[in-house]
Order: C-alpha cells, then sequence, then structure tokens
C-alpha cells in the first residue's frame, strides 16, 4: 500500500468515526428532548437536574467531536466530497447544541410553574410538540447517517407539523379565562415553551440543509438559512 492510499484510508476511517460520533450525540439530544418534556408535564425537579447534567455532557462531547475535525483537517487534504462533509459535521453539531440547549431552558420551565398543574389540552399540545420534535430530530439525523438528500428534503414540509402544533398552543393558552398572577404567567411561560419546540424543529430542518451540502455541494441560500438563537 502506498503512503497516499495509506494515507486516505486513515481518513476514511477517521471521518467515519466523526460520523458515528455525531449520530451518538444526536441520540443523547434526542433523548434530552423527551426527558425535558416530561420533567415540564410532571413538574419533575429531580428529571431538570438530569436534564440539565446531560446537557453538560453533550457540551463536552461536542467539544471532543469538533476538536477531531479540526484536527482531521490540518493533518490531511480531504477530497472536495470528503470536505464538504468535515464541515457538515461542524454545522451539524451547532444545530444538536441548540437543540440540547433548548430542552434545558424547557426542563427548567417546571421550576418556575411549580407546583402548578397544567391544562389538560395544554398538557396535550406540549406532549405531541416534544414527540414531533423527537421525529424530526431522528428523521434528520438518520438523512445525515445515510446521506439521505430525499429525506433531508422532506424536514421542512415536517416542520408544518410543529408549526400547527404551536398555534394550536396558542390557542389553547389565550382561552378565555379568569385572569389572575397564575395563569398569566403561565401563558407567557407556554408561550416561550412553544417558541422552543419550534426552534429545536427549526434546527433538525437546518441539520437537513447541511445533509444537502455535503451530498450536492450546494450551500444553504441565505433566506432558508437559519438564524442564531440568543
Amino acid at each position: 500500500m502506498t503512503t497516499e492510499s495509506g494515507g486516505r484510508h486513515g481518513f476514511q476511517e477517521a471521518l467515519d468515526d466523526l460520523r458515528n460520533d455525531v449520530i451518538r450525540v444526536a441520540a443523547l439530544a434526542t433523548e434530552a428532548i423527551g426527558a425535558g418534556t416530561h420533567a415540564l408535564l410532571d413538574a419533575d425537579l429531580a428529571l431538570v437536574d438530569q436534564v440539565v447534567a446531560a446537557d453538560r455532557h453533550i457540551d463536552e462531547l461536542n467539544h471532543q467531536i469538533e476538536l477531531g475535525a479540526y484536527k482531521l483537517l490540518a493533518m490531511q487534504q480531504p477530497t472536495a466530497g470528503d470536505l464538504r462533509a468535515v464541515l457538515a459535521v461542524l454545522r451539524i453539531l451547532h444545530e444538536i447544541e441548540l437543540s440540547a440547549d433548548l430542552m434545558v431552558t424547557t426542563a427548567k420551565a417546571a421550576r418556575r410553574l411549580y407546583p402548578r398543574d397544567l391544562p389538560p389540552k395544554v398538557r396535550g399540545i406540549v406532549e405531541r410538540m416534544g414527540q414531533q420534535a423527537q421525529v424530526q430530530m431522528r428523521a434528520a439525523i438518520d438523512a445525515f447517517a445515510d446521506g439521505d438528500l430525499a429525506l433531508a428534503s422532506a424536514l421542512p414540509d415536517m416542520d408544518d407539523v410543529m408549526d400547527d402544533l404551536q398555534k394550536d398552543l396558542f390557542r389553547a393558552i389565550l382561552a378565555p379565562e379568569a385572569p389572575d398572577d397564575g395563569t398569566l404567567q403561565r401563558a407567557v411561560q407556554m408561550a416561550l415553551v412553544g417558541r422552543y419546540y419550534e426552534r429545536v424543529a427549526d434546527h433538525a430542518v437546518g441539520i437537513g440543509r447541511w445533509v444537502a451540502f455535503m451530498v450536492t455541494g450546494e450551500l444553504p441560500r441565505q433566506n432558508e438559512d437559519l438564524p442564531a438563537d440568543a
């Protein structure tokens, strides 16, 4: 085996390891969506702490994967397709990290609402939003793992479901009710929670756009790219 072919083989193995690491950290972020949702719905303050701790672990893993990607770029000479894959890894990691951060904020809403219960209709919508966020994140990562352009392209249409759920949530929290400080605080918190779930779904769409870049080389258009989270 020549030095060049040996180097290429080593690069491909390292790139495969990077992809697998991204899939693993995405699985942790997807679990965080479910845990954050349950923490909020069940007012489970111990679970809130677990979501926060899991997010720190996700941040650490992301940092390690990013360093591996930078090292790969610095030590190797990737082809155009491989370079796109490494760049996509870095951008997708960013989307995953932001999604996990949003679920920490969602889970912490349980502390601000405690010990008030959510109305059944609001609970049902939030539960469905959590499920939809998980569905979209899993689809986005499946698209990345398989280089599936069709699945990546389907994510914006899947996002319409989350948009409809957010509208349903707004209607539910704005329904006529005897106003008091408690109901107003709950309405504000749940409006923010609805926005957090929408952003998680948006990040799944963002992953799909970077999968498309990885496969086709076409950069996401500026008006399609996602705004940065505060």
